[in-house]
């Protein structure tokens, strides 16, 4: 006798288009997901960079200023800047006379005169 063959059922079309649409789904969200991710790691990093530069120039200019402050303590250790400065303030070197200067007494010649408004004309004229 012969065996009779059975006929193996397959699952059915349904569920390999369920499966290969859930498959799709599933890679497109992983795939948008790392180009969002990937978009706000390029962002920040131009943020980044803008920042670096600003930072950049910002020691630059820090560096500038501190060259010229040591230029400064370097002027200051000279005696020549500390007479300069002590003489600015009225001390004298023993044996020396400061000597005041007064603005002449009297009218102030260089003053310019009042100019009148209209009013002032006018009553002038009037012999108020």
């Amino acid at each position: 006798m012969l065996a009779k063959k059975k006929r193996i059922k397959k699952g059915g079309n349904f569920q390999n288009i369920f499966f290969s649409i859930l498959i799709g789904v599933f890679l497109f969200g992983i795939v948008g997901f790392l180009l969002v991710s990937n978009l706000k790691i390029n962002q920040k990093r131009a943020e980044l960079i803008d920042k670096i530069e600003e930072i950049k120039k910002e020691i630059h200019l820090l560096e500038e200023r501190n060259e010229q402050l040591k230029a400064g303590i370097l002027q200051t250790e000279s005696d020549a800047y500390w007479e300069a400065r002590l003489y600015e303030q009225g001390y004298k070197k023993p044996g020396e006379e400061a000597v005041v200067v007064l603005p002449p007494e009297g009218k102030d010649e260089t003053a310019v005169p009042k100019e009148k408004n209209f009013w002032e004309n006018l009553l002038q004229k009037i012999g108020l």
